[in-house]
């Protein structure tokens, strides 16, 4: 087995995305810049609702782990397709981006997991999520081996919402620790944290997790307070836990007991597309943090991946990152 340096696990989702002004969002009874489930029905009907759309790769642990790959390090995804279009699709895709995928696609039952997402023109997205197959992702779909073998485990929020998934996520987590590795999560989205607030404080709290991604408005669900300063406070109260909270334009800021350190966003001309900040965010983080360096230098590279991601439609790097931080002196 070859070692990596992160493995994530996550909902194997194909994206379709369409811009739209607010009233499309209005006339649909959407919920500007959240995430909502919806069942197969619904999704036809808001696909109908779209303008020309880009078909493209996404769910969040996939696309950081094609970020990782754009950044030169090693990545593994484990997620659940069906055999269909869509899922040799996104097989295709993420093998291309350098992705290890070994997951078996799923022969029968629902279809591969759709994201019908509306950008308007201020950048925002909402997305609407059909989970399909990325239902039937199962603890036997976890490879020990492989778990063992990975730096970090990287497990996204959204995995909560199924329950053989929630399963999944718990085995790998038990073997990332029995083999000496960190577990990382990120929130996902605020109404996410919303679903499952007093579990993902479990998660904390019982060691499950060694590393949290989240950004402003999910760090304020997760602690149920409007005020940063408090939800910071509380954030670095929690034991052995390294937090990581992005705030868009004003940057990051790395959190532990013992220190508080902020960093800023890189520039970008023009903000597109949001759909994949935060997962970009994290590829260049957990890239940085694998290679043991300082966490200043680690939020660098994460400012920077996302700088990319936000300037382009599609939550999946188009230029290569490697180069990219290389030619902003981000690495060497």
């Amino acid at each position: 087995m070859t070692s990596l340096d992160v493995l994530g696990i996550g909902n194997a989702i194909v994206d379709t995305i369409s811009r739209a002004e607010d009233d499309v969002l209005v006339s649909a009874d959407l919920i500007k810049g959240s995430m909502a489930l919806v069942d197969e029905a619904r999704a036809d009907e808001l696909y109908e609702l779209m303008g020309p759309t880009t078909v493209i790769s996404g769910g969040s642990a996939a696309n950081t782990m094609a970020g990782i790959a754009s950044l030169g390090a090693s990545a593994g995804f484990v997620g659940k397709v069906k055999d269909d279009e869509a899922g040799r699709e996104f097989t295709h895709d993420i093998r291309k981006a350098g992705v290890v995928f070994d997951t078996p696609a799923a022969d029968d039952g629902a279809a591969t997991a759709r994201c019908l997402i509306f950008v308007t023109p201020d950048g925002q997205r909402t997305m609407n999520t059909f989970l399909g197959a990325c239902q039937a992702l199962q603890p036997v779909d976890i490879d020990e081996e492989q778990v063992a073998s990975a730096k970090v485990l990287y497990m996204e929020g959204y995995l909560w919402d199924p329950p053989g998934a929630k399963q999944a996520f718990l085995r790998a987590a038990k073997v990332a620790h029995t083999n000496g590795r960190k577990v990382a999560l990120t929130l996902s989205d605020s109404f996410c944290v919303g679903r499952y607030r007093s579990e993902f404080l479990s998660l904390i709290r019982d060691g499950v997790v060694d590393i949290l991604f989240a950004n402003e408005s999910e760090l304020h669900a997760l602690y149920e307070t409007a005020d940063w300063d408090t939800a910071v406070a509380a954030l670095r109260a929690e034991r052995n836990l390294l937090g990581v909270v992005t705030r868009s334009e004003k940057g990051c800021v790395v959190a532990t007991r013992e220190t508080l350190i902020s960093a800023p966003a890189f520039p970008v001309e023009e903000v597109v597309d949001t759909t994949g900040a935060g997962d970009l965010f994290a590829a260049g983080f957990l890239t940085g943090y694998t290679r043991g360096l300082p966490h200043e230098k680690s939020a660098a590279l994460g400012a920077l991946a996302a700088a990319e991601i936000i300037s382009h439609v599609g939550a999946r790097p188009v230029k290569d990152l490697l180069q990219l931080a290389r030619d902003n002196g981000v690495l060497a």
